[in-house]
């Protein structure tokens, strides 16, 4: 398990987890957060529209008011949604994760697939349910996931072995066979995008082809 660590100047910020077109959305969105009690634990690091991001694993911020809440844009209440799927309540992020399972924003995606490889059963069946498009290779859906987890085949095999260990140490007793595990079919589905957006000249095509701006 990560381990949080003390409050330190030198951990990345918040703001390090979304692209540079959201910053001033970020902005807004973390002055509206509680100071946190810890540092966000050890963070992972994707690659989203050619911008590295770094996001942390957790993060320990009290919510803020659902009167707080109320002043933000959409975008905005997406960019929490997103960083309160980190939070160390399991409760706190299936929530989160709800509000934002049918946003097909780059983005969005690496909060989402980080969820496949942890050990909430719930969660998992929630992802499981909401992403019934990404199968389907003609949807805006398989479109963003398939093109993004292209870009980071690391994130994508170490969720993978993650999603594999979480199944054996926690949920074999219900699920005897991997395969039909959630965490193992929704690790197929995005694994299949990726491959399908693997070659650059048809992932910048399929998204000119689904009406989506390539990166």
């Amino acid at each position: 398990m990560q381990s949080p660590a003390p409050i330190t100047p030198t951990a990345p910020s918040l703001a390090a987890g979304f692209p540079a077109h959201l910053q001033r959305d970020v902005q807004t969105v973390t002055k509206l957060l509680p100071p946190p009690p810890l540092n966000p634990a050890l963070p992972f690091r994707v690659t989203v529209d050619g911008q590295p991001l770094i996001i942390p694993y957790r993060i320990y911020e009290a919510e803020p008011s659902a009167a707080t809440e109320l002043s933000l844009s959409p975008t905005q209440l997406a960019i929490l949604n997103c960083l309160y799927t980190r939070h160390h309540d399991g409760r706190v992020r299936q929530r989160r994760l709800g509000h934002i399972l049918r946003l097909n924003e780059p983005w969005v995606v690496p909060f989402v697939v980080r969820l496949v490889g942890e050990y909430v059963l719930e969660i998992l069946l929630d992802i499981r349910r909401e992403l019934v498009e990404l199968d389907d290779p003609t949807t805006p859906q398989h479109a963003v996931y398939g093109q993004v987890l292209a870009a980071n085949p690391s994130f994508l095999a170490i969720t993978r072995q993650q999603a594999a260990s979480y199944w054996a140490c926690y949920h074999r007793h219900l699920y005897s066979d991997r395969r039909y595990y959630p965490g193992s079919t929704l690790i197929k589905s995005v694994q299949a995008a990726a491959r399908h957006y693997s070659t650059p000249a048809r992932s910048r095509s399929s998204y000119l082809d689904k009406g989506i701006p390539p990166p």
